[in-house]
């Protein structure tokens, strides 16, 4: 895979040859990583994630490059002081998946090595892409409903675990061989500690908490979440400010809890099981 020099993973890309990996494919790119398909000589390929982006100027990338780079932006330089920030935030997100690793329907850190300037680490290839491809092609909803159930089980691990996801969306899951796996760790935290700034948002899929305690937010945050693509999935919409006007649409053994789990106060809402029991009832539904 030869990049255009301007594209702004081609400088990570000749790190990684440098240390050995073959890179097939580059499959996203954000500030601050890149994402490629890769192998070491003699292995099977794998998903290796590295904690470095860049600044150039996307516009200028041929037209069958771009989409791994998400579209035209400048994207402003780093500062040495925001770049140690950067692989801090990388080192951290690559221990809660190292420490997720063996939990059901969660994406394994399979290596993890360090340079110069980067971490990486790899994870398997799953051949299904990610929920956003899965509902533009797919309609078979019963394995839409299991997968989301997948899903439900696999917070539900990180939550035992003490992790809580807190980006809980389309692109974050994984599609293998009709499973739904749960992947990017960046955002996460362990509950008994506080991490991230106090405020953000707003996001479609990001619970109210947020705005005034990202920092602490708790496994709630992922059932709002969750709730918001389940809601966007059988509904074809977004729920919007209490107002969810194609309820119809969801089976009624499911309406109930994705009512209570869009609560804006986190108590108020359902555990992580009780969808994942009635995710698995509606599919075999749908199914017979």
């Amino acid at each position: 895979m030869n990049l255009h020099p301007l594209h702004p993973a081609a400088w990570v890309l000749g790190q990684l040859r440098a240390d050995g990996w073959q890179v097939s494919d580059l499959l996203a790119f954000t500030r601050a990583s890149t994402l490629v398909t890769a192998r070491r000589p003699g292995q099977p390929p794998v998903v290796l994630k590295a904690g470095f982006g860049s600044n150039h100027v996307l516009a200028e990338l041929p037209a069958d490059q771009r989409s791994a780079a998400y579209g035209f932006y400048w994207y402003a330089q780093m500062t040495e002081a925001e770049r140690a920030l950067a692989r801090e935030d990388f080192r951290h997100e690559a221990d809660l998946t190292q420490a997720a690793g063996g939990a059901d329907h969660v994406v394994p850190l399979l290596d993890q090595g360090t340079g110069e300037r980067f971490d990486w680490y790899t994870m398997p290839l799953c051949d299904g892409g990610n929920f956003r491809t899965f509902m533009a092609s797919c309609k078979d909803t019963d394995e839409g409903l299991n997968i989301l159930a997948d899903v439900a089980d696999g917070l539900n691990s990180l939550h035992q675990r003490g992790i809580v996801h807190r980006d809980v969306y389309q692109e974050n899951i994984l599609v293998h061989q009709g499973r739904g796996l749960i992947t990017d760790l960046g955002a996460a935290r362990r509950l008994a500690t506080p991490r991230g700034p106090e405020h953000r948002g707003p996001e479609v899929h990001w619970p109210p908490e947020y705005i005034t305690g990202y920092h602490q937010a708790t496994a709630a945050a992922d059932v709002f979440s969750l709730a918001v693509l389940i809601y966007r999935y059988l509904c074809a919409d977004i729920p919007r400010l209490g107002c969810h006007g194609n309820l119809a649409l969801i089976p009624a053994v499911l309406r109930t809890l994705v009512v209570a789990a869009l609560a804006d106060q986190p108590g108020d809402r359902p555990g992580m099981s009780g969808l994942a029991a009635a995710l698995r009832t509606v599919a075999r539904t749908v199914q017979h």
